[in-house]
């Protein structure tokens, strides 16, 4: 798809249609999660009509929206952009959203025809009260996010009996690597938590941050194959965003990037009964980032509407303001409009190597 012809709409609302699909697929006939995903794929239709109508009034509205719904964690992984960026502390959480704030927001984004909102945090399970909310919209398919470590019998029953809200594992590689990142013993727990999905028949999914090292391990079929064994039906590689200076040399680079897309097209052919997702994705393809309502936006714990969870600016704040008010906000035209988001980059974020000029728009 040259640039030239590039249409993001069509891009972002046919991304929509094939995950939908492909994760009928990747069901292996469970009557639960077909019977759930037929009626999302109706939902993520007349989502997408929606959103064409407010694009005829001039009005871009995402698929994808990012909740962080929790400062909290129980994990201190290595490396974690949250505290790098103060999103996430050991502090009582202060003005954080409540549960019904959160389901405000989730009615707003149904109206607005947003049919995916990830929930991250801190860790997100720590706030049953919010995913106990997003129940409650079928029309919407929640990626919950979560270092595995607070899975019990509640979520059990609530995740089996409400298809929409789907456990993301967040896992680094083998035990020695995750467990050097994450702490001793988090591997376990986490294969723990998948057997007792695989168990009781639950789709989960998994997500693999990459780095310019570690891609390649990553993407081995041996590796593949072990958490095709665990159960796992989802996975997300998510790209290293640096947290300092310092860990710049670890972002991926279009060399990464290249690999990854060219293998996702064969991993896609070969595991028909999994489904493989990359974020924030292929730039070059997208046509640029895709943070500030392009193609997502962020909410953090406390309300502001950030660019993305990796940038953590904000000029407006949905307890003042609605979802639309938000993505029409001064700091996310200004990066709409002003070509920061299309920049050529050395690797990993845009916004991070144009920290300096985002801070100057939100100063202004």
């Amino acid at each position: 798809m040259g640039e030239d012809n590039f249409n993001l709409e069509e891009y972002l609302a046919e991304g929509a249609e094939i995950i939908v699909k492909d994760a009928i697929k990747a069901t292996f006939r469970n009557p639960k999660e077909i019977l759930f995903l037929a009626k999302f794929a109706k939902h993520t239709r007349k989502a997408t009509a929606i959103r064409e109508s407010y694009s005829k009034e001039g009005k871009h509205i995402p698929v994808f929206l990012i909740a962080s719904i929790t400062s909290s964690c129980n994990l201190h992984c290595t490396g974690c952009y949250s505290r790098a960026n103060d999103a996430c502390n050991d502090n009582e959480p202060l003005n954080q959203l409540s549960g019904d704030e959160g389901e405000d927001i989730f009615a707003q984004a149904k109206d607005l025809g947003i049919s995916f909102i990830v929930l991250a945090g801190g860790e997100p399970m720590i706030r049953e009260d919010v995913i106990i909310k997003a129940r409650n919209f079928q029309e919407i398919l929640f990626p919950i996010f979560t270092n595995g470590t607070l899975l019990n019998n509640d979520y059990l029953r609530l995740f089996d009996e409400n298809r929409n809200l789907v456990p993301i594992f967040s896992i680094e590689g083998d035990e020695e690597v995750t467990d050097l990142r994450r702490g001793e013993g988090v591997y376990n727990q986490l294969l723990n938590s998948m057997e007792l999905m695989k168990r009781n028949n639950i789709i989960f999914g998994a997500s693999l941050t990459f780095t310019k090292g570690n891609l390649s391990n990553l993407l081995s079929r041996d590796y593949i194959n072990q958490l095709r064994d665990f159960g796992c039906k989802v996975i997300f590689f998510i790209e290293y965003v640096p947290v300092n200076e310092e860990t710049i040399e670890l972002a991926p680079g279009d060399d990464e990037r290249d690999l990854l897309l060219d293998e996702l097209e064969l991993l896609r052919k070969e595991y028909d009964d999994m489904l493989f997702l990359s974020f924030p994705g292929d730039e070059k393809t997208s046509g640029g980032c895709l943070a500030a309502g392009r193609g997502f936006f962020h909410i953090n714990s406390h309300g502001g509407a950030e660019p993305c969870p990796a940038s953590p600016y904000s000029d407006i704040n949905v307890r003042d303001s609605s979802l639309l008010e938000a993505l029409d906000s001064k700091l996310f035209r200004s990066l709409r409009d002003g070509g920061i988001l299309l920049d050529d980059h050395e690797g990993g974020c845009v916004l991070f190597e144009h920290k300096d000029e985002v801070e100057r728009i939100l100063n202004e």
